[in-house]
């Protein structure tokens, strides 16, 4: 296995610093202290700022076959790196490593896409002669990156989420600062390692700054800053955008998501899919399938064929291949859940399956019945916890779905077409997937939630879009 550094530094306007070994990262299988790495201070974020405020003008100025070398760099490194990111990611975040391997695929799939729409940014021309007035105009619009951005990255896929910002940003030509989770901080300290590798980028086109929530105010308030990407947790990006002053805000946030299994579904098939969806990498996914809503006809049937399979499950060390059930990011995170479960079933709810902890380590939990007032089924689970319910006509598994205040994605199991249009006009979702879990995401596609979940959307093409400002060019001929 690839050995892992004692420390790691920070990354300030391009350049490996190290202030300091504050930051102090567990393996989240052992509990024992991993590595440590450098902590920003206030001032090391403002400098950083500032860096990036004076990297802006020569960063929108490099061409497009530069930015994209650039992406193009770190694809190539990434492959050189793979399994040092896996193994690092299976450390820091507890995923299982079949998993961590997955997650390093798709960090390399969204660099290389980015590379892609680096050299493609389009603009229009349009022309102006739509009345008697107008006559000899004409206009020409393209994008303009925005300036500084601010990106702050979750633990739970802390490659590639920290990828859907960095790489669209450098492929627009946007300097950013980035806070990494200070739970896995990692993943985001080695893409900076590679980033520094390109001399073509000027001085403050990125810092990489693990930082306390308390020092990491200013990624937040600080006007310099031209937009806000925020991954994480709706309570706290909610409040981000309150406090972030006139900057653009993407917010991509949680979820409880919910997939419907009609009478006319493959069961077997949605069985392999929706134990992927609701337990994949601890269930710690804002996609996760947290609501499995089942036609009565086959009801009962699912239901024994879920439990079956959920017991099957290897819970263990993220390091064996054969687990396929990891440690959630803390122990306090799975006593949280399992407070939900325990309250749930106090309720009058029936735990089916799982239900057991022991550390950070939460037994994969199906329950039924669950009072629809329960934290279980409302709140955002974030853990290895899925609840069964049962429907008898369409219309009301859609009134089902659209009961949560959250809107990210809702996955169908039906065969009919026109209940696959009908789910896609009326459920209240970023995005409707038909014979899937909500759980699957490419990352060239539009993604991003409604309600509670979020505003504005991720992919990298529709990221770049946020990142860039229209600049019109009006033409009077004489």
């Amino acid at each position: 296995m690839p050995i892992l550094k004692d420390t790691y530094p920070l990354y300030l306007n391009n350049k490996a610093v190290q202030p300091n070994t504050d930051l102090k990262v567990t393996d989240k299988f052992t509990g024992e202290v991993a590595f440590r790495t450098a902590l920003a201070t206030p001032e090391i974020i403002d400098e950083a700022i500032a860096g990036s405020v004076r990297a802006a003008e020569p960063m929108a100025r490099l061409a497009s076959y530069e930015r994209q070398d650039v992406l193009m760099h770190c694809v190539e490194r990434f492959k050189q790196r793979y399994d040092e990111l896996a193994y690092a990611l299976c450390v820091e975040a507890g995923k299982p490593i079949k998993d961590a391997e997955g997650e390093v695929t798709r960090l390399i799939d969204t660099f290389r896409i980015a590379a892609e729409e680096a050299v493609r940014i389009h603009g229009e021309v349009m022309p102006l002669d739509i009345s008697e007035r107008a006559k000899g105009y004409e206009s020409i619009w393209k994008r303009y990156p925005i300036g500084p951005c601010s990106f702050i990255s979750p633990f739970n896929f802390p490659l590639n989420l920290a990828a859907h910002k960095i790489a669209p940003a450098i492929a627009v030509g946007c300097p950013f600062v980035m806070k990494p989770a200070s739970k896995t901080p990692l993943g985001a300290i080695i893409m900076g390692e590679v980033l520094a590798e390109c001399d073509v980028l000027p001085e403050g086109a990125f810092s990489i700054l693990p930082a306390s929530r308390d020092g990491a105010d200013l990624f937040t308030v600080d006007e310099r800053l031209k937009l806000l990407s925020f991954t994480g947790s709706p309570g706290v990006g909610w409040d981000l955008k309150a406090r972030c002053g006139k900057k653009k805000v993407v917010l991509e946030l949680g979820g409880n998501a919910a997939v419907v299994v009609d009478h006319d579904a493959d069961l077997d098939d949605a069985l392999e899919r929706i134990i992927f969806g609701a337990f994949y990498q601890s269930g710690q996914s804002c996609i996760g399938v947290q609501r499995i809503i089942i036609h009565e006809s086959v009801y009962d049937r699912f239901k024994d064929m879920l439990v079956a399979k959920t017991k099957t499950l290897v819970a263990g060390d993220p390091k064996d291949r054969d687990t396929f059930i990891g440690p959630m990011i803390s122990e306090g995170e799975a006593k949280r859940l399992k407070g939900w479960i325990d309250e749930a079933v106090d309720g009058g709810a029936a735990l089916l399956c799982g239900g057991q902890l022991d550390g950070a380590m939460l037994a994969a939990t199906l329950l039924e019945n669950v009072h629809p007032d329960a934290k279980a089924i409302n709140e955002e689970a974030f853990g290895p916890l899925a609840i069964l319910q049962k429907f008898s006509d369409f219309d009301e598994a859609l009134a089902e779905v659209n009961r949560s205040k959250f809107g990210l994605q809702a996955g169908i199991f039906t065969r009919d077409l026109f209940k696959m249009f009908d789910a896609w006009d009326r459920l209240e979702v970023g995005g409707v997937v038909i014979n899937d879990v909500p759980s699957y995401r490419v990352d060239n596609m539009p993604y991003g939630g409604v309600k509670d979940s979020g505003l504005g959307r991720e992919g990298i093409k529709f990221a770049m879009e946020d990142m860039t400002e229209i600049r019109n060019l009006v033409i009077r001929r004489g």
